[in-house]
């Protein structure tokens, strides 16, 4: 977590601007007197570019990489009037945010402009609140799988003229060739332009490097498209059998009860698909899937990005010396290394108050370590016992698989 300004001495009061592709023009009178006014602006080098000449104040371009160098940066600032630039609305997908947490809320004044958001549904006639928002600004596109839907608004914040070709690659790659793109350059600016076409034929490669892509979403018969609920199909994982099966899977989500900005350890992870399908219930949802197969933990990041939650991180080692240095869970699941000493233990003690522990058994020897935790903390013991129908011959019958025994508890606040 980056450190707050504030451990390093009293920050003054930062003025972040937003300012679109209009520049000076676009700016209200607050936003152009903070900009005036300040000694030193901050900003990138495009933003800079678009008030040349309207300030007397010393420019800075942000370090590279700028997260890391804040704390020092605003330190050094402390008896100094600064103003940040930042495109757009600064408080969507933006330096508002970045500031806000680094610095705290009352250290920062923002002064918002129209965000590319909401400029696009402006030109398009979508509601804004209909709109599912994907960035690819430093972060994988993968994550745009799991907003795909039939008929789903989708826009698209690129990182740059590359995101519209690959946007279009990805749709056409997973059956939704006949999506239709709409991507707006220089959106708000003199050079505003649109350029319309489908996914599956995108022939426009020079698209200005600052755009956002508009999707709407059309399956083709090979899309699949994923519900958000728990309990997805086992084949949509690549797995080698390691895999918590589909019906026990829904079941263990629902006693996890993923909640926003939570975060998991999936402990014993298999092939991730716990781990990925708490990150699907919702995009603030963090995961951490600990596995000590590396084949397995492989194919954990293969099954996150084709389920659209690249975020999933993945530790590669065993519990419990692997767990050492995460970050606090608000939940635990545990699907292997039960029976490993120290494991319930450790994962139990690391919990935040009020979070929650569910942990399944297959085996005598499991359900004597949940039988004992029951014991000790609590919770509910459960049985789940699931058949599938099979041919018999010429007919049908039903195969049970292995009862699974599953302990949950939550932890005192």
């Amino acid at each position: 977590m980056t450190p707050k300004v504030g451990k390093v001495g009293k920050v003054g009061k930062v003025t972040v601007v937003g300012i679109g592709a209009d520049g000076w023009d676009g700016l209200a009178e607050p936003g152009r007197a903070a900009v005036r006014d300040a000694e030193v602006l901050l900003g990138g080098p495009r933003q800079l570019a678009l008030v040349a000449g309207r300030t007397a104040a010393e420019t800075r371009a942000w370090p590279s990489p700028m997260l890391p160098a804040l704390a020092e940066l605003f330190a050094g600032l402390r008896d100094r009037r600064v103003c940040a630039l930042a495109s757009g609305d600064p408080m969507h997908h933006g330096l508002g945010t970045t500031l806000t947490r680094v610095l705290g809320a009352d250290a920062v004044e923002v002064l918002a402009h129209p965000s590319s958001v909401s400029l696009a549904c402006a030109r398009l006639g979508w509601a804004v609140e209909s709109a599912e928002v994907v960035s690819a600004v430093g972060r994988p596109l993968s994550a745009l799988r799991r907003v795909l839907a039939p008929g789903a608004r989708v826009l698209v914040l690129s990182e740059g003229a590359a995101t519209p070709g690959e946007v279009a690659d990805l749709l056409a790659a997973d059956g939704w060739a006949e999506s239709t793109l709409t991507v707006f350059e220089q959106l708000g600016g003199p050079a505003e332009r649109r350029v319309d076409g489908v996914a599956g034929r995108w022939a426009h490669p020079g698209v200005d490097p600052l755009n956002v892509v508009a999707v709407h979403c059309v399956a083709g018969p090979d899309a699949r498209p994923r519900a958000s609920t728990p309990g997805l199909p086992d084949d949509a994982y690549d797995h080698d059998g390691q895999l918590t099966k589909r019906e026990v899977r829904a079941v263990t989500l629902a006693l996890l009860g993923p909640r926003r900005g939570e975060l998991l350890w999936d402990v014993g992870a298999g092939n991730g698909s716990i781990a990925v399908e708490w990150s699907r219930a919702h995009a603030t949802c963090r995961a951490v899937a600990v596995e000590s197969d590396p084949a397995r933990a492989a194919r954990i990041t293969t099954n996150a990005d084709a389920l659209g939650v690249p975020g999933v991180r993945v530790v590669l080692g065993r519990a419990p010396a692997a767990l050492d240095g995460l970050a606090e869970p608000d939940a635990v699941f545990i699907g292997g290394g039960i029976t490993t000493d120290g494991v319930l233990a450790r994962c139990w003690d690391a919990l935040r108050p009020g979070g929650r522990l569910v942990a399944n058994a297959v085996t005598v020897e499991s359900e004597g370590v949940l039988a004992a935790a029951r014991a000790r903390h609590g919770g509910e013991l459960t049985r789940l016992s699931v058949a599938r129908a099979a041919p018999v011959g010429g007919l049908t019958g039903w195969r049970p698989a292995m009862p699974v025994t599953i302990w949950s508890a939550e932890k005192p606040g």
